[in-house]
């Protein structure tokens, strides 16, 4: 066969990447950086406010951060609370880590879990774990609308299908777990129990926990005992 002789391909010429045109946030690391990366947006919220957070705290969090943080976050949740609406979602286990109600700064509702810890000021810019845990690893901060929009829906999925934080005393219980604590005292199970009280399954089970918070216990079987003692049954 004759020896054929093939040219070599010329690479193709290819556009360099600008700089910034694919990045979607900048970083921030360090304690210093993260504090005052979350104080700076916290106070640019002229209107709203939206959050994901646990008070409650995660573990490997240093203790110097989570003293920085918390003394700068709180005190410009106060400042913004005069001139922003502030929506926070936390999560059920925390509870007992929350101030009173009329305390709270703002509108907050409680669900099962939070997705991720998260920040947003007006919906145009947003503050997310580089881990999605804990903001003493470093954080996002984001101002892509794209993105942004799409944890503003997030975040209002979650505020949906949130619970309304209830003040409650020793002397009194909210209205609304007195059906719960009369269908554990019963030793339903929890279909048993939602189904009698027309509610979803899930729908039963995040009040159950918000009972359990509320009588201050993680379990079942002591709510009783705390509600006899509080004169609830």
């Amino acid at each position: 066969m004759p020896h054929v002789i093939t040219r070599p391909r010329r690479p193709v010429a290819r556009r360099p990447v600008q700089p910034g045109k694919l990045e979607l946030g900048r970083p921030f690391r360090g304690l210093d950086e993260v504090g005052a990366a979350l104080t700076g947006l916290v106070q640019s919220a002229r209107h709203e406010l939206l959050t994901f957070d646990d008070p409650a705290g995660s573990p490997g969090v240093p203790e110097p951060f989570r003293a920085l943080a918390g003394s700068c976050v709180h005190a410009s949740l106060i400042a913004a609370m005069e001139r922003a609406t502030i929506r926070r979602v936390v999560p059920r286990h925390a509870l007992p880590q929350l101030p009173p109600p009329d305390q709270l700064g703002g509108q907050a509702r409680v669900t099962d879990s939070i997705p991720f810890k998260l920040v947003v000021a007006d919906r145009t810019a947003a503050a997310l774990p580089l881990d999605l845990r804990l903001h003493c690893n470093g954080l996002l901060l984001i101002r892509d609308p794209v993105v942004v929009q799409a944890l503003v829906r997030t975040h209002q999925l979650w505020w949906e299908g949130g619970d309304e934080i209830q003040a409650a005393d020793e002397g009194s219980m909210p209205a609304h777990l007195r059906p719960v604590l009369d269908a554990l005292l019963a030793g339903l199970t929890d279909e048993a129990a939602a189904t009698r009280l027309g509610i979803s399954g899930r729908t039963y089970s995040r009040r159950v926990g918000e009972l359990l918070s509320t009588l201050g216990t993680t379990s079942r079987f002591r709510a009783g005992a705390e509600a006899a003692r509080r004169g609830w049954i």
